[in-house]
């Protein structure tokens, strides 16, 4: 059994391991972090996971106990300017792969799969051209005098309810696609698991399927109906009605009839606009694929278009339905990892500071939710079934771990039982038709 001492040991050993070698993510190697301060490499990683969304000053003495002798704010500012972003998603990345090492979860969602649902969001920030590049500044519009962001691009386990992986990118080069792609590259695999990739109509594309395809992996994608401009035009599809096809492609790149088209494939042309990393623009080459298209109707009588390569005898169309569905895990991980983890309470005005954060805040996250996958709850007949109050769980674990050691007097199992929310099921609330922009908050503006 997992115990929250043994996840706070997984996560200071992957501390460890980033700053034996911190020289690889150093703003000037072989020059930072060369001499011995208040503030060192392990610390300071230790410092930002565990960061609040109070004032910098305020939250270094919580972290330091108060010492009159703890790091000041300035000292902290000087440190954090020589550490790279990387080296806390090197952490990030180390963690969860800790993770998998010790126990193989129960997946629910479909057993033998690990499903990743995939989306973006984006974190706003106050800055000035002297701090960040122009490739993170939002004109003025939601406000009037503009503001910063980075985009967040981010793989989202269903059943552990891990962030396996993130990528980030400045607003102005934001490109979902190609993000999609760097990270079904590079996660590692699990042995004896396949893995679903989940994603809405923002990542329906040929790249992206070939990219899962050529990994020996699945996708699930929503896209456009076959009465939209898409994908799906002009294949011979039914244009009414639910139905299940399997439809086989070949992507060409020059138009030319010299091509050769296999049997029963129907051609499809990609120009020099679109990316597409199997066949170079302008060659003979061609890439196949097959896949399925399934179109479900919804309650409200609408009509939906999933693609997928997931076999049709263990997936029929009311499966692919409900593990569609199942992404919308992601987006309620989005609003724990902004206003509950605190992805919107920044302490700087850097960019490459606010990045640190970002990953930060991510590891932080998966932190709090390895805690609450491992307290046991004691079954009692009551109504509804109870889950740790993540919001408590997390205000528990930055406090759990302040503390350098790993062998800690709290009861932190003893603290999260006691911290109980129900569990009411099929609950559905209308969504919002326009985004709602929140404006960054103002260093000024903090809690005491």
């Amino acid at each position: 059994m997992i115990t929250p001492q043994m996840i706070k040991q997984r996560f200071q050993s992957a501390v460890r391991k980033v700053t034996a070698h911190i020289q690889d993510f150093s703003v000037h190697p072989g020059k930072d972090f060369s001499r011995i301060r208040k503030l060192p490499p392990d610390s300071l990683i230790r410092f930002l996971v565990a960061e609040g969304a109070s004032s910098t000053r305020v939250e270094l003495l919580d972290f330091f106990g108060f010492d009159p002798d703890a790091p000041t704010s300035s000292a902290f500012r000087q440190q954090r300017a020589k550490l790279r972003p990387e080296a806390i998603k090197e952490v990030l990345d180390t963690f969860n792969a800790s993770l998998i090492g010790m126990d193989q979860p129960l997946r629910r969602a479909a057993p033998g799969y690990r499903c990743l649902a995939v989306d973006g969001s984006s974190a706003s920030f106050y800055s000035t051209p002297q701090f960040s590049p122009d490739s993170y500044f939002v004109s003025q519009g939601h406000s009037a005098k503009g503001f910063y962001s980075v985009h967040v691009n981010a793989l989202f386990d269903i059943d552990t309810h891990l962030y396996m992986d993130a990528l980030l990118q400045p607003v102005h080069e934001k490109d979902e696609f190609r993000a999609f792609c760097i990270m079904v590259d590079r996660i590692p695999l699990i042995p004896g698991i396949r893995d679903i990739y989940i994603g809405d109509r923002g990542y329906c594309s040929y790249n992206d399927m070939a990219h899962v395809i050529e990994k020996g992996q699945y996708f699930l994608f929503r896209s456009k109906d076959v009465l939209s401009k898409g994908i799906l035009k002009n294949l011979g599809l039914p244009t009414d009605g639910a139905f299940d096809r399997t439809v086989t492609i070949t992507l060409e790149r020059r138009q030319s009839k010299k091509i050769p088209i296999p049997p029963g494939s129907q051609p499809r042309f990609i120009g020099a606009d679109i990316s597409f990393d199997y066949v170079q623009y302008g060659s003979d080459d061609t890439y196949t694929m097959t896949f399925r298209v399934v179109r479900i109707q919804l309650p409200s009588g609408a009509y939906e278009c999933l693609v997928t390569n997931l076999p049709l005898e263990e997936f029929p169309p009311e499966r692919l339905a409900e593990l569609y569905f199942s992404r919308w895990k992601i987006e309620c991980a989005y609003r724990d990892l902004k206003y509950t983890i605190g992805m919107t309470s920044f302490h700087s005005c850097k960019a490459m500071h606010v990045e640190q954060e970002v990953y930060a805040r991510l590891l932080l996250y998966n932190i709090t939710e390895a805690l609450v996958q491992s307290t046991v709850l004691e079954a009692r007949n009551t109504k509804h079934e109870y889950q740790v109050n993540f919001t408590r769980a997390a205000h528990i674990c930055r406090v759990f771990l302040r503390s350098p050691s790993e062998e800690d007097r709290i009861d932190i199992a003893a603290l999260l039982r006691r911290e109980l929310v129900p569990i009411r099921r099929n609950r559905k609330y209308s969504r919002l038709q326009t985004a709602h922009f929140r404006k960054p908050k103002y260093f000024i503006y903090r809690a005491a």
